[in-house]
């Protein structure tokens, strides 16, 4: 201490400011990091992705790694708890209240987490086929939060009283995520990738639609022979 003193005096002491500008890295280096695992889970599983390979994706040493991160369990920990938070936290938030399209805002939380963190949906399709616990967790969750959606519509006197709310809830999570499970096979049949803001767009609406109003006109409309409302 006296010796850094007297440097100081002379010469300057870079180490305590080193140290604190090292301390003011360490969020950056910590996302950084998480996002560089996140998307090597995402593209390649957890099983392939290796300490050494997000260390050289992120630009920093192991040694880092394993000073912020432990293992690569400890690794794999960080990104379950970035992605369930981030995806959980966004589609429990309340309702808007009426005259707010339901459907639409709930559709513009999907599409939004889509278009802003792509790896994540490609995290989240691998999680949910591949038996892995933060799949679990994810999938349990948004079946609560969607329960709880639904019960809000139904407060609100806005579903039909023969609709069954468990399947409701299962088929809304199986559109999005199915959608972004089959991403590779989806974008073939678009003109652009499904991340593009217009084919976004454009997902959304068709899944309002099908939501909202179905696809078949009603059976007693076209007894009558009339294929749409007047």
């Amino acid at each position: 201490m006296v010796v850094c003193a007297r440097a100081r005096s002379v010469y300057g002491c870079p180490v305590a400011s080193d140290a604190r500008a090292g301390r003011s890295d360490e969020p950056r280096n910590v996302e950084r990091i998480r996002q560089a695992a996140l998307q090597s889970f995402a593209r390649s599983g957890t099983d392939a992705t290796t300490m050494r390979g997000v260390a050289a994706a992120a630009g920093v040493s192991l040694g880092l790694v394993q000073h912020h991160f432990a293992t690569k369990a400890g690794l794999i920990a960080a990104v379950d708890e970035f992605v369930l938070e981030l995806v959980v936290s966004a589609m429990a938030r309340p309702l808007p209240e009426p005259p707010v399209d339901s459907v639409a805002e709930i559709g513009g939380r999907v599409t939004g987490i889509l278009a802003e963190y792509p790896d994540v949906a490609d995290y989240l399709s691998r999680a949910m086929v591949d038996g892995s616990q933060v799949g679990v967790r994810l999938f349990d969750a948004l079946i609560d939060v969607g329960t709880a959606r639904w019960q809000q519509r139904i407060d609100r006197g806005e579903v039909r009283p023969d609709v069954d709310i468990t399947w409701a809830v299962i088929n809304a999570i199986l559109l999005a995520m199915g959608a972004i499970s089959l991403r590779y096979h989806v974008d073939r049949h678009l003109p652009a990738p499904l991340t593009d803001p217009v084919q976004l767009e454009r997902w959304q609406r068709s899944v309002d639609t099908l939501l909202r109003d179905g696809l078949f006109v009603p059976r007693a409309q076209r007894a009558h022979g009339s294929g749409s409302p007047e």
